[in-house]
Formats: structure tokens, sequence, C-alpha cells
């Protein structure tokens, strides 16, 4: 098959490999065995898909937690010489669920949630409330009732609206010696960071939170009321990001903020958010956490030493930073396909049985991913690949470019990495495609932690099935027909 090296992006670059598996992307304990079947935490790809079938997310649970508390031991060690508190919450969005609550919980991590739901798995799981911050644009009044009566560390406010909101259920309150809530302002720094538009959050122009100049006033209407604690300032600029440029840009801005709201009291904390980006190719190089922990934590410091204000303590939001590595989803391959480009070049389209309903961020950012084939090694040449699903869709994409084995053929198990955070969270039924199980390996053996939705659930859920409906039974009804 002649590949015009046009077709591949500038960065990737044909392995010498095809079956190597790339250092910062793969869980640290993927390996292949003797007989070149990728294993898992000690489990062989292939005894994967036979007991759980594929689709199949796989998560190393040993990974989520080395993370968990990698990343909580860089920003305490970063914290500790300045004499301030370092908080890790973990961003739930990226992947929640009963065990995963219990896994970052379990390593000293709070729990950071922007819904109601979120906030009932947290509970469920047995996260402690006082440690569970409150996030969201449009929080209901439902929503921040249940958060007040459970008792929620902190509420992150986001709307003129939301504050007011929130008001009033406190107003309700009966109790004389109930606690006052703590609150966080959300704050857009303007700090623009260098990824996907939809994931920049810290613009002017989108949903979240308030501007600068916003800010002051949001922070005197909370002051004024007895039921609130203007706990601190929150800002977060963006998610997959690499570096600490940005997040040094912001702390700036932010920290000038801080040190004018200092005059109407204390500000016990600043929270910088998280976004901090993984490795999801070979071509990808994040900053190890202890940098980035360090480069934040010394900006912050030197922007409260000019002003001369005491430094906060302070808080950080990592979710794909945790469990983005620990993940990796398994398919089966259905179809190969070479198509013809022009100037006789052709690219190999290789399908398989899940795809954007299972990681839809492809179609929604245009992100890459890598792939293995797991259930083998192969000696063949190295053949340009673009691995699709099997969506009535053409941007229904799971890895858009990648060098596989020319001789990949259907039944080859293949394993996409880095697909622990936001590939769960976002998954869906289209096209009432069955949404995979959750599956976590340990020490050689492996568990559902998350049920899938099967077609029969799907079914069940469908309420014009739960009677039969009855059709031709009147004659007159088919009078003229014909």
């Amino acid at each position: 098959m002649s590949v015009s090296p046009s077709l591949a992006p500038d960065w990737l670059l044909p392995p010498d490999d095809a079956n190597a598996l790339a250092a910062g992307v793969w869980p640290t304990a993927a390996k292949r065995d003797d007989e070149g079947v990728l294993r898992f935490a000690g489990v062989p790809a292939t005894d994967l898909r036979d007991r759980f079938g594929t689709p199949l997310y796989v998560v190393d649970e040993d990974e989520v937690r080395t993370h968990a508390r990698r990343t909580l031991a860089a920003f305490r060690s970063a914290t500790e010489p300045y004499g301030v508190q370092a908080r890790v919450y973990y961003a739930g969005k990226a992947f929640l669920c009963a065990e995963v609550v219990r896994w970052v919980t379990g390593e000293g991590l709070a729990v950071d949630v922007c819904t109601g739901g979120e906030l009932a798995v947290a509970l469920a799981a047995g996260a402690d409330p006082a440690r569970l911050g409150f996030h969201g644009n449009n929080k209901s009044v439902a929503e921040l009732q249940n958060a007040v009566d459970v008792g929620i560390g902190s509420i992150v406010l986001d709307s003129w609206i939301e504050l007011e909101r929130l008001a009033a259920i406190l107003e309700r309150r009966t109790a004389d010696d109930a606690p006052a809530q703590a609150v966080l302002v959300r704050v857009n720094s303007g700090v623009h960071a260098e990824t996907h538009e939809f994931l920049a959050t810290a613009h002017e122009d989108q949903k979240f939170g308030f501007t600068l100049e916003e800010a002051p006033a949001v922070v005197a209407r909370i002051r004024e009321l007895p039921a609130l604690v203007f706990a601190g300032l929150h800002c977060h600029i963006g998610s997959q990001i690499f570096g600490t440029a940005g997040f040094e840009e912001s702390a700036a801005r932010i920290v000038e903020l801080h040190a004018t709201l200092l005059a109407g009291g204390e500000i016990p904390v600043l929270n910088l958010g998280g976004g901090f980006g993984i490795a999801y190719t070979s071509a990808d190089d994040p900053t190890p956490i202890e940098a980035l922990a360090s480069g934040i934590v010394d900006a912050v410091a030197r922007e409260c030493e000019v002003r001369g204000i005491p430094m906060p303590d302070l808080a950080f939001e990592p979710g794909r930073a945790i469990v983005g590595q620990a993940g990796v989803t398994l398919y089966e391959v259905g179809t190969t396909k070479p198509v013809e480009i022009g100037a006789g070049a052709q690219r190999l389209y290789v399908s398989v049985d899940g795809g954007m309903s299972d990681n839809a961020r492809p179609a929604l950012y245009g992100a890459q991913f890598s792939a293995r084939i797991a259930s083998r090694v192969s000696e063949a040449a190295p053949a340009l690949v673009r691995v699709v699903g099997k969506h009535c869709e053409s941007g229904d994409i799971v890895v858009d470019a990648e060098y596989l084995p020319a001789d990949i053929v259907p039944g080859d198990v293949l394993a996409v990495p880095a697909t622990g955070a936001y590939c769960f969270s976002l998954a869906s039924n289209y096209n009432y495609v069955a949404r995979p199980p959750v599956v976590a390996v340990r020490d050689g053996s492996a568990r559902i932690i998350v049920r899938g939705v099967s077609v029969d659930d799907l079914l069940a859920h469908d309420a014009g099935l739960d009677e039969t409906p009855a059709f031709g039974g009147d004659d007159d009804a088919t009078e003229g027909a014909g």
C-alpha cells in the first residue's frame, strides 16, 4: 500500500515498531506478555474482551491512586516553604463513579462536583460533604437547597442570580445556630489557554463566572449577608494545558484582585482550578505535575510579595491529570478498508465496534489519540490508518491518524490509551448502541465498577413499548388505501 506522507500530520512519524507503547501515554503497568498480548495490571486484553465484551473501558486503579498521591504531594511540597496549605479537589466531571470517589478520597483528595447528580454520586460513595466543592453555571434552587442541607464545604458562585438564589435559601433556614455557607466567586481572568476554543474557560465571551470588574461588587454583596462567608476567588483558565505561563499570568491578575478585596476582610483561599494536560500521543510532552505545582505556587508567592500581602491557602482541581492515563478503551476490529485518496495514495480505514458514543472528544474538539493492537504483535510494516466507529456520521473518528501493522484484520483487539477522562463522562447511546461498562483492574484481577447500558436497557426505558399498540384494528382506517 502506498501512503502519501502528506496524509500523516506533521507530528506523527512512522514508528520503528508499531507494537511499542509510548511511555507516559499508557498506564504504567501496561505491558505485553510472552505471547504479545497487552496486559493491564496483569490482566490480558483478550481475557477482558472474552469476559466483558467490547467496547470496554478499562481503568487501572493503582494508576489513579498513584496520580492522586503524586499530585497532592506535589502541591503540598510546593506550598510548605511559604507556610500555607494546599487542598487538591478531584474534578469529578472527568470521570465519576462510586469507586473513583473512594479511590481519590482515600488518597487524601477532596472532590469537586458540578451538578446535583455528581453530588449524589459523591455522597452515596461516602464522601465527606465538608470536603466537597460545588461548581456549575446553572445550579437550580433544588440543587442549592440540597447542597446546603447536606453541609457542602463550599459553593462556587457563578452569577448574580445564583448568589441571590442561595441567599434566599439560607434566609429560610429555621435553625438559629446554622453555620454560614462558605462561597467562592468564580472570576474570568481574561487569560486564554492554548487549547481548543470550547475548552478555554477564562475569556470574557463565555458562560462561566464574573469579569474582574464585576467581582468587587459581587464580593461586597456576599459580605453583606450574614449567612454567607466569602472564602475566596476561583479561576479556571481551560483544559489540557501544557506549561505554566498561562497559569502564572492568570495568577498575577487574580492576586491583584485578591489584594484589592482584602480591604474588606480576610480571604482565606485562592482556587486556581485545574486543566493540567496529559499525553495522548507520543508527540505530547506534558509538564510534570511537580514542575506545574512549583511554578504556579511560586508565581502566587511572588505576586503576593510584590503587593505586600499575606499569601492565602491555595486550592487546585485536577481531573484529567488524575484519571486520564489510567484509562484504556478496548475495541474489536470489524472491517478494514483501503480508500484511494488520490495520486495513487491510500488511507486504511479500520472500523471498530464503538465510536463517538464512547469517545466523543475527537468529534467535539478534534482530539488526537493513539492506538495499538492489543491481542497480538505483528512483524508487518507500519501502515497509516484512521480508526473509525460504527455510527452513521462521517465525523465518527476514534483515532484520526496512527501507524499500525499493515496486517490488522477483523477480530483484532484494538486498544486506545488515555481514555480515562471525559470518555465515559460524555458517552451516549447514539444509534441505539450499547454503552460500555467500566472495568477496574488491579493486581491481576478485574471487576466491573460501572455496569454497561445494554440495548435491552434502552428498550426498557422506551415507554412506547409498555403496551403493544393495536394497528389495523379499525376496518375504516384502511379505506381508500392503495
